[in-house]
């Protein structure tokens, strides 16, 4: 991958972004403009915002990682992404935007008339944003260290500063612009590339995904370590090596015999074309008939429970993700809100038909990626690896671009949410209090990403959405469909649901990984959390109905009436 033609496409996007935030800039004057843009974003340019920002490092890089390293079963993630809308769409857009409220944390207030609700729907807010901004400025470290070579925190800082600066100036209205143009980027990035792979794929003879001999290098390959790893060989082999093996220099060839082999961080391995690939510890262990084959990946303990804990979080989670949220605040009448979600279902759709095209393709050209672990870049290597020379490197700097989009929009949709609730729970709700809190909900993040553990881009994401599902899907289906939903019961389904999520994924994140049951409760909690919640909730609400709040049967008609009554 050319390195300047990269950049120069890396940088354009950033250039763009700024342009149009600063464009917007222009129509931001007053604190609702900065918060929802006024409730006037129409249902067309609703619609590719929210699927801007939410198309983030998981849908860009990550599903094509998780794809091309576990198979088949992956392709729920996305599956779950769009549902998610369905459910949004049915249960809560409407009446959501009726309810009036700028935030969550202002609809967890108005539904129950509680401040000790408000108060901790917003610390939940913060959390999910913060936990879902990681993965965001991972991903931005990856793509600038992949096709630069410069170190992964400056990927994180380039694209802080961005949105950040973007946020500054112009808060939801500036960035709504920002995030339709990254959208329709984000599609062409990743579809134009995706034809014209398998395109290739289809004429130059390559062999079934499904062969039984997958993953083999196709062409000779140097393979560069950049940690410490302990392979194993099914058979004999000889290879080129430059660095450390079993604890002795080597620069030339070696016999690489059959069994396990400890190879020092920065050795380079040349590997001749038709070897297989040798399987790295902590790596899944796939071949291209299990890969294939539903459950037939390596996917630790219980994989039965781990899909349908998947299912769970993000079928649900997407309702309880606050950029995902404010976003319904923005559209004039609930009306309008559920024309977007429809058009959002639609968009995203077509998205989630190509990043599993990468992760299978990569198992043909970019096998490298299995044994180093960094199977998230795949979507950026494949492309000058299945193509080469000077079109190569044009489509994988269209793809980088796209991933740069992917990284700002979310990123911006997401401190938009937690400036939000710092001005309005904080600092007193002004413009100058929004731009305060825009500071802190970039800093914090950008300081976690240099301390967290560097899991795949998807789970991270998966985690958030697991903890969004635990809390505010609870909180958003019985505040709007059931009357006897109390401040008490809210409270403590909160702090058992999202609080036992929120254990699950601090484990999960500090490297704690007990074998069997708890392995698979920490790395899918939601199957358990999330009942947990909905159960708490209730059984509290029952014992508590006394206080429920007097107006209750008022803010229920209001959400729930036809419109344009209830617009």
């Amino acid at each position: 991958m050319s390195a300047g033609l990269t950049s120069a496409a890396i940088v354009a996007v950033g250039v763009a972004t700024s342009g149009i935030g600063l464009w917007g800039m222009r129509l931001s004057r007053t604190t609702s403009d900065f918060m929802v843009a006024s409730r006037t974003v129409s249902t067309a340019w609703n619609a590719s915002a929210i699927s801007g920002e939410y198309l983030s490092a998981a849908s860009f890089l990550g599903i094509a990682g998780l794809v091309m390293t576990y198979g088949v079963d992956m392709l729920w993630y996305p599956v779950g992404f769009v549902a998610g809308y369905l459910v949004l769409l049915l249960l809560v857009a409407a009446p959501l935007r009726r309810s009036g409220a700028y935030t969550l944390a202002d609809f967890a207030e108005a539904r129950l008339g509680s401040r000790s609700t408000r108060r901790l729907a917003g610390l939940l807010v913060v959390a999910i944003a913060w936990l879902y901004l990681l993965p965001q400025l991972q991903g931005a470290g990856l793509t600038l260290r992949t096709v630069t070579g410069a170190p992964r925190w400056a990927g994180a800082v380039i694209v802080t500063g961005v949105v950040v600066g973007n946020v500054l100036a112009g808060g939801m209205r500036s960035i709504t612009l920002v995030q339709a143009f990254q959208y329709w980027l984000k599609m062409f990035a990743v579809a134009l590339p995706a034809l014209v792979l398998l395109a290739i794929w289809r004429n130059d003879g390559s062999p079934s995904l499904t062969s039984p001999e997958l993953p083999t290098f196709r062409t000779a390959t140097a393979v560069h370590l950049q940690s410490a790893v302990r392979l194993e060989i099914t058979a004999a082999q000889s290879v080129v090596v430059h660095g450390v093996v079993d604890g002795h220099r080597r620069d030339g060839d070696l016999l690489l015999t059959a069994g396990e082999h400890d190879v020092s961080e920065g050795a380079r391995l040349d590997f001749p074309a038709g070897a297989a690939v040798p399987h790295a510890d902590g790596v899944p262990r796939t071949t291209g008939a299990a890969w294939a084959a539903p459950f037939g990946g390596d996917q630790g303990s219980h994989p039965l429970y781990r899909i349908y804990s998947l299912i769970f979080a993000t079928f649900l989670g997407t309702m309880g993700l606050p950029h995902v949220l404010v976003r319904f605040y923005t559209n004039p009448d609930g009306r309008a809100a559920r024309r977007t979600t429809v058009v959002v279902i639609g968009l995203l759709g077509a998205f989630y038909l190509f990043p599993a095209v990468f992760g299978a393709l990569g198992r043909l050209y970019t096998p490298q990626l299995l044994l180093t672990g960094q199977t998230d870049a795949v979507v950026l290597l494949l492309a000058g690896a299945a193509i080469g020379g000077l079109g190569g490197q044009l489509v994988g700097a269209v793809v980088a671009a796209g991933a740069f989009a992917a990284f700002l929009s979310t990123s911006s949709g997401l401190i938009v949410s937690v400036a939000g609730v710092v001005a309005q729970d904080l600092l007193g709700g002004t413009v100058r209090s929004f731009r305060q809190g825009t500071l802190l909900a970039g800093a914090v993040p950008l300081a976690l990403t240099f301390a967290a553990t560097q899991l795949p881009v998807s789970e991270v994401v998966a985690m958030a959405f697991a903890v969004a599902a635990s809390s505010f899907c609870p909180l958003l289906l019985l505040g709007i469909w059931w009357q006897g939903l109390t401040a008490p019961g809210a409270i403590t389904g909160l702090l058992v649901g999202g609080g036992a999520a929120i254990l699950a994924v601090s484990l999960r994140i500090g490297g704690y990984a007990p074998p069997g049951w708890p392995s698979a409760l920490l790395a899918q909690p939601a199957a358990v959390t999330v009942p947990l919640a909905f159960v708490t909730m209730v059984t509290v609400s029952l014992v508590t109905r006394r206080s429920r709040p007097a107006d209750v049967t008022h803010v229920m008609v209001r959400m729930h009436a036809p419109e344009p009554a209830g617009g």
